[in-house]
C-alpha cells in the first residue's frame, strides 16, 4: 500500500471483471458478451459521426445524451425527463449509490448477485445487509419488507439467471414506500419482462438497463435509467458534479441507432434465447444440474466434477467461462449463451473430460 493513499482507497476492495486475454482463437463465455455483431445501422451511424477526418471529435458531446434519451423513451414508451442517461449501467449504478441509496438505514441485496453492489456500499460508506437467497437460490419479496435505506437487485439475477415475476416486484413496492427500490435489468431482454411499465405507478421505482447485453454494444459504454423525474434529476446532479460528458459523440451515435433497429434487436435476442435452451439441454445431457435462466447465460453445477478443475480443463482447450470461488456458489459454473458453434465447443469440450 502506498504511504500517499487515502484511508478510503487503501480499504477498497475493488470489483474484479471478467478476463479479457487477448489469445487467438478463444471461445470467450466468460463476461456475457452478445455473441453478434451489433446492428450494421450501428456502424454506419459512427462512421457518419466521424465525417470527413472524424472532424466533429474537436466538439463537446450533448452532455444530455438528448438523442438517447429520445431514442430510449420511444422504445419504452415514456417522457425523456424519466430517463437517464450514463457511461455504461455500472455508472449510472454507481451514481443510484451516491444519490438515491446512501441513507443511515442498510441498503438491502441478495448474498448471492452482482458482486459491484458492495464495492459501491464501501466506496461511499454507505451500510448493507446481504438478504440470503432461497434454496434453488429463490428471492423472497417478504424478506425485504423491513426497514431499510434501499432495495436493489438484478432481475434477471446475476449470476443465477433467476426472474422474479412482475407481480411479486408489485408486491415489494407496495410494501416498501419509503425508500427507494432499484431493479437492475441488465438481462431483462433475454427472457424477463421489464419493470418501466410500473414507474407510472410508484414514485421510489428506478429500472437500469445497459445496451451492452442485448444491443451487443458493449464495447460503446451505454446505460441508462428510468423512473420518476424526480429520482432522475439527483442523478443529474451527482453526474454534473462530476462528469457533465459521460457518453461520447461515437456511443451517442451508436446507440441511437442500435435502438432504432428494432428488427435486428428481436432477431439477435431471439437466436440468444434459442441457443440457451440448446445449451441447458446439452449441459443437463452431460449430467450437470442447470439453474433456469432469464439471462444470456447458464449457472450450472455437476455433481461429479470440481468447478475449479472443469475451469482449468476448458482453459487448457482455449474456453473461458466464469468461476466465483465464493460461499454458497464455489462449485457452480457461470456460461455465457455463445453461437451454436461455440457452445457445441464447450459441450464436446465438457464431454471429454473423465
Amino acid at each position: 500500500m502506498s504511504r500517499y493513499w487515502s484511508d478510503v482507497a487503501t480499504g477498497l476492495t475493488p470489483y474484479v471483471p471478467g478476463e479479457q486475454p487477448k489469445v487467438l482463437d478463444l471461445i470467450k463465455l466468460n463476461t456475457n458478451e452478445n455473441p453478434y455483431p451489433p446492428s450494421p445501422r450501428v456502424l454506419q451511424a459512427i462512421q457518419d459521426e466521424l465525417g470527413e477526418a472524424g472532424s466533429s471529435l474537436r466538439r463537446y458531446p450533448d452532455p444530455n445524451s438528448e438523442g438517447v434519451k429520445a431514442a430510449v423513451a420511444r422504445f419504452h414508451r415514456i417522457e425523456t425527463n424519466q430517463i437517464f442517461i450514463g457511461n455504461g449501467s455500472d455508472e449510472v449504478l454507481a451514481h443510484v449509490f451516491l444519490g438515491l441509496l446512501k441513507h443511515s438505514l442498510p441498503v438491502l441485496f441478495p448474498d448471492i448477485t452482482y458482486s459491484f453492489y458492495p464495492v459501491y456500499c464501501r466506496l461511499y460508506q454507505i451500510p448493507f445487509e446481504l438478504v440470503s437467497l432461497h434454496d434453488g437460490f429463490r428471492l423472497q419479496v417478504d424478506d425485504y419488507c423491513v426497514p431499510n435505506g434501499g432495495i436493489i437487485f438484478p432481475n434477471p439475477n446475476a449470476p443465477t439467471g433467476r426472474i422474479l415475476g412482475l407481480a411479486d416486484i408489485e408486491r415489494l413496492l407496495q410494501a416498501n414506500t419509503e425508500s427507494v427500490v432499484v431493479i437492475d435489468e441488465a438481462y431483462v431482454d433475454f427472457g424477463g419482462e421489464s419493470a418501466i411499465p410500473l414507474i407510472a405507478h410508484y414514485p421510489n421505482l428506478l429500472i437500469t438497463q445497459t445496451l451492452s447485453k442485448a444491443r451487443s454494444l458493449a464495447g460503446l459504454r451505454v446505460g441508462f435509467a428510468a423512473g420518476n423525474a424526480d429520482l432522475i434529476q439527483a442523478l443529474v446532479r451527482v453526474k454534473d458534479s462530476f462528469n457533465s460528458y459521460p457518453l461520447d459523440r461515437l456511443a451517442i451515435a451508436g446507440a441511437v441507432a442500435a435502438y432504432g433497429d428494432v428488427a435486428y434487436f428481436e432477431k439477435t435476442r431471439n437466436a440468444v434465447i434459442a441457443s440457451r435452451e440448446r445449451l441447458t439441454t446439452g449441459l443437463t445431457a452431460l449430467g450437470f444440474e442447470v439453474i433456469p435462466s432469464a439471462a444470456n447465460f447458464v449457472f450450472a453445477r455437476h455433481p461429479a466434477h470440481n468447478a475449479g478443475q472443469l475451469v482449468l480443463a476448458l482453459r487448457r482447450q482455449n474456453i473461458l467461462v466464469r468461476h466465483f470461488r465464493l460461499p454458497r456458489i464455489e462449485q457452480y459454473l457461470r456460461i455465457t449463451v455463445g453461437t451454436d458453434l461455440e457452445c457445441d465447443a464447450l459441450l464436446k469440450a465438457l464431454g471429454e473430460i473423465e
